[in-house]
């Protein structure tokens, strides 16, 4: 969100190009799932009410209530999170 906000303000200021700025948030989430794929060992299990799902283009979006996180050190409990997810071959294309 601070890297959109962020790319939004440039644009806004003409310090950057709204194109440049598409760039930036396609190569940051191609760089964010090959970092996850490679770097990332740990498993984390999420359990929460469903309040709201939605797919669309090929994305899902879920927002859960009272959402647990757990992994195999801890656990944290969360009011209200917002997941989107996608298919991580789409960002290769």
């Amino acid at each position: 969100m601070c890297l959109t906000e962020t790319l939004d303000e440039m644009v806004s200021s003409s310090t950057l190009s709204p194109e440049l700025a598409i760039q930036v948030l396609v190569q940051f989430d191609k760089s964010m799932t090959e970092a996850l794929e490679s770097q990332v060992k740990s498993k984390v299990s999420i359990k929460g009410h469903l309040h709201t799902y939605r797919f669309c283009d090929n994305v899902w979006t879920f927002i859960l209530q009272d959402a647990l996180f757990k992994n195999e050190d801890s656990q944290e409990n969360v009011g209200r999170v917002k997941i989107v997810a996608c298919d991580s071959k789409l960002l290769s294309q």
